[in-house]
């Protein structure tokens, strides 16, 4: 009965969940039903709008994608089958009705403990949580295991997004929100590390290449509609290649010209649809923190949010674009890959989100560390192929049924490949799984990158402010 419950809330998806969420959440802040409502109201227009934009890039992002890979010759055993499936086996593994309170429980103990500042709001994107959790009750058979794994993954990535609120804030422009992402955030700590060795790099260090710079020095070139347009044409011409090949040049150019129009769209609308979304959120926040100011002294919480509402920054989509061509020639050259990236192509913007966010919109250095974690993404999402599979027969998903799709013997995804920290821990509870040494030594990596860069963001943005 409560699996069921749970899971008809889930199914209504984020653009229904978050306004009634957010208008209960006004409600129980005593901000009135008419302005919780229209909050709330506002909130799922701006998930519908965002939405429509992301459903935009999927339709023609992907499909390029795989056709380039088809002009590579690529051969793989394990198929990229992008983020809704990860979402999907997550949602119907048995262990999704017992942690989604389990999770919350644990925010709203860590909040009230001031353990965290975090309100994790963002519902739908607790699948990473029983993501993780699936993976360890499927690696372990143990469900007590899978709620404790999966719970020390929130605690991590709720932290972590208190650690980067002052980014969300600076960088971003939003003040009161953080980022609770597991996919996004969980790169953090590795990417500011990174970012302060190629600080240290000469040369490397005073390459400062910025979508403003380039804007200024050469004018049209350097507005966003004109980068998507570079950008876009790049990958229809790449994806078009076997029009090219089999002499259909008119069929070339029209496909070329539509990616071109189609990117410059994207960089264009994005930025205002996530203005829609935050139009809504931003009075919820500002209650949300008077409310708790008045009943809890001194501690200044955040809204816990999808990254969807920061992936619109110019440098942001400038590299996330740069990098579909280039995952396709890693995922060819990297030992060790056997993944295909197909279907979460369109979402790189997430995947680079803190590479390009460490580097503070630095397009060289944004790209250096957005590369390393395509490099990672790549590993991590070929080494749980099995159990991601695993989870997906076991939900009814058979891949031998399913098209295209069936020709590969696993499946996987470029946003699996993207839970790093959901890696670790579920190879810390396999003592005797290969990668049980390798998840120590990620896991003290982890712990020494945060260690290192833990007060880099407060004093950067401090200093800022006095300035």
């Amino acid at each position: 009965m409560l699996n069921d419950i749970v899971r008809y809330v889930l199914d209504l998806g984020a653009p229904v969940m978050m306004p009634l969420i957010i208008t209960t959440f006004g409600l129980l802040l005593g901000q009135g039903f008419a302005r919780s409502f229209r909050a709330g109201l506002t909130v799922g227009v701006g998930f519908i709008a965002i939405g429509l934009v992301v459903g935009l890039l999927v339709g023609v992002v992907g499909p390029k994608s795989m056709a380039f890979a088809k002009v590579l010759g690529l051969k793989f055993d394990v198929l990229d089958v992008g983020w809704p499936m990860g979402a999907a086996v997550s949602f119907a593994s048995p262990i999704a009705a017992a942690l989604i309170p389990a999770v919350l429980l644990l925010n709203v103990l860590l909040v009230v403990t001031r353990v965290t500042r975090t309100v994790d709001v963002d519902l739908w994107n607790y699948w990473h949580f029983i993501y993780t959790g699936a993976l360890i009750h499927a690696a372990t058979g143990s469900l007590t295991l899978g709620v404790f794994g999966a719970c020390i993954t929130a605690f991590v990535i709720f932290k972590l997004a208190d650690w980067t609120a002052p980014a969300v804030e600076h960088h971003f422009g939003l003040p009161g929100i953080s980022l609770p992402h597991t996919e996004t955030v969980n790169w953090a700590p590795f990417m500011y590390a990174l970012e302060r060795i190629e600080r240290k790099i000469p040369g490397l260090s005073k390459w400062e290449i910025r979508p403003e710079t380039i804007r200024k020095r050469l004018g049209l070139i350097g507005e966003p509609i004109l980068m998507g347009a570079v950008l876009g044409a790049l990958i229809g011409a790449l994806g078009a290649i076997p029009m090219w090949n089999e002499g259909h040049y008119g069929a070339w150019l029209k496909e070329v010209l539509t990616l071109a129009v189609t990117m410059s769209a994207v960089l264009i609308v994005l930025p205002k649809v996530v203005a829609i979304l935050m139009e809504g959120l931003i009075p919820v926040s500002e209650g949300a923190r008077d409310y708790l100011r008045r009943r809890l002294p001194g501690h200044d919480l955040l809204i816990g949010l999808d990254a969807a509402v920061v992936i619109g920054h110019p440098a942001n989509m400038a590299i996330a674009l740069l990098c579909v061509p280039l995952m396709i020639l890693l995922s060819v050259f990297l030992p060790g890959n056997r993944m295909l990236p197909f279907a979460d192509m369109a979402a790189l913007p997430f995947y680079v989100l803190w590479g390009v966010a460490a580097s503070r919109g630095n397009m060289v250095r944004g790209l250096l560390n957005a590369i390393v974690i395509l490099v990672f993404i790549l590993w991590i999402g070929t080494s749980l192929g099995p159990l991601t599979t695993e989870l997906a027969r076991a939900a009814g998903f058979r891949p031998e049924v399913m098209g295209e799709a069936g020709q590969y013997q696993e499946w996987s995804g470029v946003a699996l490949g993207s839970h790093i920290v959901p890696w670790i821990v579920l190879h810390l509870f396999c003592p005797s799984a290969p990668g049980f040494w390798l998840a120590v030594l990620g896991a003290m990596a982890f712990f020494a990158a945060w260690y290192w860069v833990r007060d880099e963001l407060r004093m950067q943005y401090k200093y800022e402010d006095l300035s």
